[in-house]
């Protein structure tokens, strides 16, 4: 029989509702009103009788509504302290019956059965338990993230077969969410509601399937990274006018004999003692990352410059036209002419023997114009510094005079700690050197030429000379170099082959370089990029590129928090979205048996504000119910999905 607009209205808004039926029999008209609960089946949601409630009608009509949900608490167990007994004696009724069978009371909706046993069961509430408590809230956000820049589809499009897929996707979850080595990922999986997101069992997942999945992952790195570049630059509408490029040092455990590419050398992570690789990193003006390289890790900043180049090219598929900004340690000549070589313009601080030759123009009054360098939106920590600039053009190239008294202390601090061990360490020499420790011309040279290599900053206003009479190694300090380089703290000079540009535009393109700083702090920390465990070349390479991965959902997280005006960072949205939990709960029925509802908790104000932003769903998954026979809190299969594929 079909429902009437009342009724609708009524199956809208509850799953129990009062229905008023009428059959025909032999020309007599029979009423009846029943308590019908509305169900999901396989064939969609059908109507099933929870009694009947005879042929009056138990209540004027524009009351059912309100008699249908106090029948409906009164059922879940919930208890009034107005006691109304219309309703006790129905909810009496429906406890002392069977439902009713095919007849006169009968749904008669198309496709009306029943559902399997029935929910309407009394529970021992003080036995009630809630189990398997996952973290949930951070995972799901990477997991929605992973699906809107579509990055299913992109590991599809290079060939990973759908296990080869999920893999992945719970490989880089983990670099985003809580950094494990791939030996402790499987029992970090397994602490997590990732089962019950991508509806996969992970009992047998062992870390021997994560380090094939490096393998199989490895050479598709590059065809990943362009079609992921792609993808945000059409979903954030970014601009690819300006690319960051620097460097950083990420350093391993052990020797890593097995790995061409481990070498000493300059550590940024102050770890001299371990071997290291370098990772190049190029960004755009937004943020994003748009290539990236591992380099030897004795390899000089200057050596990789063309080589990323190349690389950038390969991964946008376009060759020149932008501007490039690197730092003064790929500012040689020679890297220059490379940059414009391949039809770029170029932006870099210049080294600092060309920043002495403008001493006199930094010591000018006349020109400056005063800039206000604000906290960046990503690093809100960082104080507002005022800086004066100054342009200057000279042949092809613009020169912008910098001044910056937030720069001026760091400087001079840097300036004297060096000093400091300069003379330190030229001391040590001439004692080495006085008691015949350190012999011979060549290698008493070699050894000066070290220290000025390791103190460049310094080492030019001293003077040191040897003399093989003495044997005695002598210095003096030029007291002129050093107050011109007093002088010039807090100063900096910058260099450009784009003509176009104002000195304000050249000044806050430069310092966008803070974005590839800010982005390898979140690669080593919160996304653990070190130390590295590996030892294999390829899976080293691989490691970094998770890491990558990683940070691409991280910067489109806070890139979506930019847009709304929110300043925040994932470290704090993580520990924040960490309380919305996925639970078991136990319901000891009196039939002997137990209700297992697997669902997500409601999400609390806070998460309900982070889903909003990111436009996702707070219902992390539906709920799925099953029967089981025991008592609670005995050891059993608590896992609903029933998937025990070994990994």
């Amino acid at each position: 029989m079909p429902i009437d607009k009342h009724l609708a209205a009524l199956y809208i808004r509850h799953e129990m509702f009062i229905k008023k039926t009428t059959k025909h029999v032999k020309g007599k008209t029979y009423v009846n009103h029943l308590l019908v609960e509305s169900i999901a089946t396989k064939k969609g949601p059908r109507h099933r009788v929870i009694c009947s409630l005879g042929s009056l009608e138990p209540a004027p009509r524009e009351e059912w509504l309100a008699l249908a949900h106090k029948m409906e608490l009164a059922l879940s167990g919930q208890q009034s302290f107005l006691r109304d007994e219309q309703v006790e004696e129905i909810v009496a009724r429906v406890r002392g019956e069977q439902p009713a069978s095919p007849g006169v009371g009968e749904d008669l909706s198309a496709g009306s059965a029943q559902a399997g046993k029935s929910e309407l069961v009394s529970v021992y509430a003080d036995q009630v338990e809630v189990e398997e408590a996952r973290e949930a809230g951070p995972v799901h956000v990477g997991h929605q993230m992973w699906r809107k820049l579509g990055l299913d589809g992109i590991l599809a499009e290079v060939g990973l077969s759908g296990r080869a897929r999920v893999l992945t996707e719970v490989m880089t979850l983990n670099r985003l969410v809580f950094p494990r080595s791939e030996h402790a990922m499987p029992d970090w999986i397994r602490r997590t509601a990732l089962s019950d997101l991508l509806g996969t069992s992970w009992a047998a997942l062992s870390d021997d399937a994560l380090y094939l999945n490096l393998d199989r992952l490895h050479p598709e790195r590059a065809k990943i990274e362009r079609a992921l570049a792609e993808r945000e630059r059409t979903l954030f509408n970014l601009d690819d006018s300006i690319f960051l490029y620097d460097l950083t040092s990420t350093y391993f455990e052990g020797e890593c004999l097995l790995n061409p590419q481990a070498k000493r050398g300059y550590s940024r992570d102050k770890r001299p003692d371990c071997k290291q690789v370098l990772v190049g990193l190029v960004l755009n003006g937004d943020g994003f990352p748009k290539a990236h390289e591992v380099f030897e890790g004795n390899r000089q900043d200057r050596a990789t410059v063309e080589e990323m180049l190349l690389v950038l090219e390969g991964r946008t598929g376009k060759k020149g036209g932008a501007l490039v900004v690197v730092d003064r340690g790929m500012a040689f000549a020679e890297n220059l002419v490379q940059i414009r070589g391949r039809g770029y313009h170029y932006l870099v601080a210049s080294r600092q023997g060309e920043r002495m030759e403008h001493g006199e123009e930094f010591e000018d009054e006349a020109g400056w114009e005063e800039v206000i360098r604000r906290p960046s939106p990503r690093n809100p920590g960082q104080k507002k510094t005022r800086v004066t600039i100054k342009r200057k053009v000279v042949g092809e190239e613009v020169f912008v005079l910098c001044r910056s008294e937030g720069r001026e202390e760091k400087d001079r601090a840097i300036r004297e700690r060096q000093e400091k061990r300069l003379l330190a360490d030229l001391s040590k020499l001439s004692r080495r050197v006085k008691k015949g420790r350190l012999r011979g011309v060549e290698k008493v040279h070699e050894a000066i030429g070290r220290l000025k290599e390791r103190y460049p900053r310094v080492a030019r206003y001293y003077r040191v000379s040897y003399d093989p009479a003495g044997p005695a190694v002598s210095f003096e300090e030029d007291a002129e170099r050093k107050e011109t380089a007093r002088r010039l703290d807090g100063s900096y000079l910058l260099k450009t082959s784009c003509r176009e540009l104002s000195a304000e535009q050249i000044w806050k393109i430069y310092i966008m370089l803070t974005r590839v700083e800010s982005a390898f702090r979140a690669m080593k920390s919160p996304l653990a990029e070190r130390p590295i465990f590996h030892h294999l070349k390829h899976r080293v390479q691989t490691h970094i590129f998770l890491c990558i991965l990683a940070y691409h959902l991280l910067v489109s997280i806070e890139k979506m928090f930019l847009e709304t005006g929110i300043h925040t960072s994932w470290e704090t949205l993580r520990e924040e979205l960490s309380t919305h939990q996925v639970v078991t709960v136990a319901l000891p029925a009196s039939n002997g048996e137990i209700l297992k509802i697997r669902k997500g908790t409601r999400p609390e104000s806070r998460h309900k504000e982070i889903y909003e932003i990111l436009r996702i769903s707070g219902e992390i998954m539906k709920p799925v119910k099953s029967w089981e026979k025991g008592v609670i809190g005995t050891e059993r299969n608590r896992n609903p999905l029933k998937s025990q594929e070994p990994w």
